[in-house]
């Protein structure tokens, strides 16, 4: 059975939505957490839903401290869950920096790319093994690449398995308004102007005015600002 042929019902609330997920898929249902305030609410979310779900870090090697502390706390918070964490091959990471050295990511786009697939990609990968479907924080008004996705669709990368983004409609306020509501763990650097979070050295503050993930790979234009969690091979509706 494909992942198409079993979309939920539109216009599910997020709550709904992670239920329908974890009733659908059980032990076959993942959540990448990388301890963003999205994702703590997915995390919360996740754990209403009384199964145990599977939730991973990709723990890139170049995290903040307080991307760990975080994710630690939500583990702690949520005990009904299962926690994991996923690192790169230690001889691709030392091959990538013999190549283009610690910080060969900022010299151009591919560099960037190489520096994600090692890091990221390669772990994801294995993460998602076995999963039939998967959630994420992912929201429209986070980016220019993400305004046309859908709240369940096949994953970009392997079609007979699902993407569920709950929160893709939500506004920033919303999402702040049920953390305070549910005291729910999160990243301390939110509060230092850092509204999207990933590797130390590609994530910065942003300025006022500036968009929810300036911070992002601040050196790239806007249209190139994912790193390949989230590929679509066309941007155009199945």
């Amino acid at each position: 059975m494909t992942a198409s042929s079993l979309l939920p019902s539109a216009g599910l609330e997020a709550q709904a939505l992670v239920q329908w997920a974890a009733d659908t898929f059980g032990p076959e249902l993942t959540l990448a957490c990388s301890a963003g305030v999205e994702d703590s609410v997915l995390v919360h979310l996740a754990a209403q839903t009384g199964q145990p779900v599977r939730v991973f870090l990709l723990d890139t090697g170049r995290l903040h401290p307080e991307t760990h502390e975080t994710y630690d706390r939500l583990r702690q918070c949520y005990p009904g869950l299962r926690f994991e964490a996923y690192s790169p091959e230690a001889a691709d990471v030392e091959a990538l920096v013999t190549e283009q050295g610690l910080f060969g990511f900022r010299e151009g786009l591919a560099q960037r790319h190489a520096c994600c697939e090692v890091r990221k990609l390669r772990p994801l990968r294995r993460a998602l093994a076995g999963s039939r479907a998967w959630l994420t924080g992912l929201r429209r008004e986070q980016s220019p690449t993400r305004s046309d996705l859908r709240a369940a669709e096949p994953d970009g990368g392997t079609p007979e398995r699902l993407k569920v983004a709950p929160l893709l409609d939500w506004g920033h306020e919303q999402v702040w308004a049920f953390v305070q509501a549910h005291q729910i763990p999160t990243h301390p650097l939110h509060d230092a102007g850092f509204p999207s979070i990933g590797c130390a050295p590609c994530t910065r503050a942003i300025q006022p005015g500036e968009d929810l993930r300036a911070g992002r790979w601040w050196w790239e234009h806007p249209e190139h600002k994912e790193c390949g969690l989230h590929h679509r091979p066309t941007q155009g509706r199945p």
